[in-house]
């Protein structure tokens, strides 16, 4: 379902319009309205959700746990064995992990090691590790790359906005461009439409010759072919913004062909999207969401690193447990009644562990090979879209002055043509040069337009 924006604009003023304004649309309240509703940007916020859900999960592990493991025989009339064994652990940061349980087994059958006093046997106690695993695991490795997770995916939220901003700024600059050169053919077929008219009549009375009249018509009909083309080519650019309108509900926006964008000669381009180049004195590079993600994505395959290289180490763990027939005696702990191990695990060739670890190592030069390299990119495109901006309003400001002298020349001509010292063909020669050096100065001003949006893309600013 489409609806068209002019509607909605009438029927809404989101961001405080006249009604005088109605009929325009503005750069900034158009860029206000990708960002809020277009899928794109809302597919880029799914990310701090994502973020959210990640650090979610490894805090998890940390979560304290109850277990209940209770195994039971019966056969021929007789008990064999009923073995119950609950516990409630506790994961600590350090690998260290605190239990608490409740052991009772019966059974005609059971194992002696199983044997417990009649109201079962109580425990508490602790499992370390002393080698892999004390200073980092998985789990504190897991609950550290998500924390990580969240500023990585908010960097590349806001370089994925940022891009649908660009695109969208260009499309707007598109359709300024063609709106203008539509009121350029407009003006000109008017003219050629009075001068045509003009001309008619003075055939007719006999002061000008008929075949001033064909000449007059041609040039009419020239300037009206010129303005279907322009009339075609601002439906395309309307349409091809109309794809970054969206409103709520994941509803898109037909831009009506009522309504025009603003005059961006009297805007201040740059303060929307904060591309003055006075700015760029006090840029810091490090703060560019490329960079950081790079920096935070270093980040996480660091703590990869270390915990690979402790994988190196042999794995030695000792878990104690004081042990208790009767919890309302828990004041009276004896040490002489515990139960205690040791487990170590330690491979010989340790082929898998280095593999992994050298892995690692070599996606951490891989990434800061690539942090190098797009700081150089980054540093190299600002300068080179700065020396474009520069260029193009130097060429902005001289193409201007040569559409107003080319307007002088065609008034003048217009002037000596209605005192009959001039031509239909001369007067035609003037507009001709007139109409190309204004298409010419819209064309650069694009261009500079255009040089802005990239400036913006390169810098990855937020709007």
């Amino acid at each position: 379902m489409r609806i068209t924006l002019l509607c909605l604009l009438l029927a809404v003023s989101t961001y405080g319009q006249t009604q005088s304004d109605l009929g325009i649309l503005g750069l900034e309240e158009y860029l206000g309205w990708v960002k809020q509703y277009h899928p794109v940007a809302k597919q880029a916020d799914l990310r701090i959700s994502e973020a959210q859900a990640q650090l979610l999960r490894a805090r998890g592990a940390f979560d304290p746990k109850i277990e209940i493991d209770w195994d039971n025989k019966d056969f021929d009339e007789k008990e064999y064995y009923n073995i119950l064994n609950s516990s409630f652990k506790i994961p600590t940061w350090f690998g260290i992990e605190l239990a608490a349980g409740f052991e009772r087994n019966s059974g005609v059958l059971l194992n002696p090691q199983n044997n417990v006093p009649e109201n079962g046997l109580y425990k508490a106690g602790i499992s370390v590790p002393l080698g892999q695993g004390l200073f980092i695991n998985k789990r504190m490795a897991g609950l550290r790359q998500a924390k990580i997770l969240q500023n990585l995916n908010e960097a590349e939220r806001q370089m994925e906005v940022n891009k649908v901003l660009y695109e969208a700024s260009l499309a707007y600059f598109e359709w300024y461009v063609a709106n203008k050169e539509v009121q350029l053919f407009e003006n000109t077929l008017e003219q050629a439409e009075i001068r045509f008219n003009g001309i008619r009549q003075s055939a007719l009375a006999g002061d000008l010759p008929a075949i001033d009249t064909l000449e007059a018509g041609i040039i009419k009909k020239n300037r009206a072919l010129s303005l279907e083309r322009a009339n075609l080519k601002l439906i395309e650019k309307r349409l091809e913004l109309s794809n970054f309108l969206w409103i709520d509900d994941n509803v898109p926006v037909e831009l009506n062909p009522d309504i025009s964008p603003e005059d961006l000669n009297n805007t201040d381009v740059d303060a929307i999207l904060q591309t003055n180049l006075i700015v760029l004195e006090d840029y810091d590079l490090n703060s560019h969401p490329k960079l950081r993600a790079l920096n935070y994505k270093l980040d996480q395959l660091n703590i990869e690193r270390r915990l690979k290289a402790e994988m190196l180490k042999p794995q030695l763990d000792i878990e104690y447990n004081f042990i208790n027939e009767n919890i309302s005696n828990i004041d009276n702990y004896d040490i002489g009644e515990y139960t205690f191990g040791v487990y170590f695990k330690l491979p010989i060739f340790l082929r898998k562990e280095r593999g992994e670890l050298n892995l690692t190592k070599a996606k951490v030069q891989q990434t800061e090979f690539e942090l190098d390299l797009v700081n150089t990119q980054i540093t190299n495109k600002i300068s080179q879209i700065e020396n474009q901006i520069l260029s193009y309003q130097r060429q902005v400001t001289a193409s201007q002055d040569i559409a107003n002298d080319n307007q002088a020349l065609l008034e003048g001509e217009e002037r000596k043509f209605s005192f009959g010292e001039s031509s239909v063909f001369l007067l035609n020669q003037r507009e001709v040069k007139y109409i190309e050096a204004q298409l010419k100065y819209i064309e650069t001003l694009n261009k500079l337009l255009n040089s802005r949006a990239k400036l913006f893309n390169i810098l990855a600013l937020e709007l």
